[in-house]
């Protein structure tokens, strides 16, 4: 599918996540940013999975273009 990721915003977005495993929406067409709904089935693009040891407060890239996914690294300034 062309014209992907699909930028879903040009900032990141602050969330609190509890410890365990999540599913980073990488594609850009999830309807419930920043987490995968599945949307990306048959783009080529899937979900990418990260483990947090413990709860915290991170910064999760919005843009889709970060060079380390999932959390924002800057590259939306770029775009």
């Amino acid at each position: 599918m062309e014209n992907l990721p699909k930028i879903h915003d040009k900032q990141p977005v602050a969330v609190e996540l509890p410890a365990g495993d999540h599913w980073w929406c990488a594609c850009g067409l999830s309807g419930h940013q920043p987490k995968c709904d599945g949307s990306h089935k048959g783009t080529g693009f899937g979900p990418k999975k990260f483990t947090l040891p413990e709860a915290k407060k991170v910064w999760l890239c919005n843009c889709k273009h970060t060079k380390n996914p999932p959390f924002c690294d800057g590259s939306h300034k770029a775009l």
